[in-house]
């Protein structure tokens, strides 16, 4: 359960953790109309599919795709890292991809990349399909954290390497349905 500390949602508890507000709604949707007229340019007059990564990138993705004005189709993939605050390092194929994307542009959403784990699961599952390109657009960027081959093309806003919450991000399964994001308080 979500406790609320003041009106204006400034701090929020989940569980054992405290946050504090972080990024704004209004910040999310103007970084995610950056990142849509982007793709939109990069793939006029091309069809694309889109991947989305549940459960973290639901909301960045239906946000997303409002603003696209190509022909596309979205497909999604479930595939974890994460137990509470940190990267366990080992990545979980949950639910493949069943959409057929041989010689299709395959646009990956993620809602947050770190250390790029979860990308290389993705571009290995996806590669073996043969698609035309991949890229990877994702709401939030750590490049600090980065480990991974993959770095995004699309990227609505890089933040340092701290744990966040809300706006389909959880802490432990709960916390994604904020309109905002939190940041940890230490």
């Amino acid at each position: 359960m979500i406790f609320v500390e003041s009106t204006n949602q400034e701090k929020v508890q989940i569980k054992d953790k405290k946050f504090e507000l972080y990024i704004s709604e209004d910040e999310i949707q103007k970084s995610i109309q950056t990142v849509a007229k982007r793709i939109n340019t990069d793939y006029k007059g091309e069809e694309i599919i889109f991947v989305g990564v549940l459960n973290g990138a639901f909301m960045f993705a239906a946000d997303l795709i409002k603003d696209i004005d190509l022909e596309c189709e979205i497909s999604f993939v479930k595939v974890t890292s994460y137990k509470g605050t940190s990267s366990t390092g080992k990545v979980h194929e949950l639910i493949g991809l069943t959409t057929d994307i041989k010689d299709k542009h395959v646009v990956i959403l993620e809602d947050i990349v770190d250390s790029g784990l979860t990308l290389s699961k993705l571009y290995s599952m996806i590669d073996h399909n043969a698609p035309k390109s991949v890229q990877v657009a994702t709401l939030l960027y750590k490049p600090d954290a980065f480990k991974g081959k993959y770095p995004p093309k699309y990227v609505g806003i890089e933040i340092p390497n701290k744990f966040i919450v809300g706006y389909g991000l959880d802490y432990m399964e709960v916390g994604r349905n904020t309109r905002e994001i939190y940041k940890i308080i230490e």
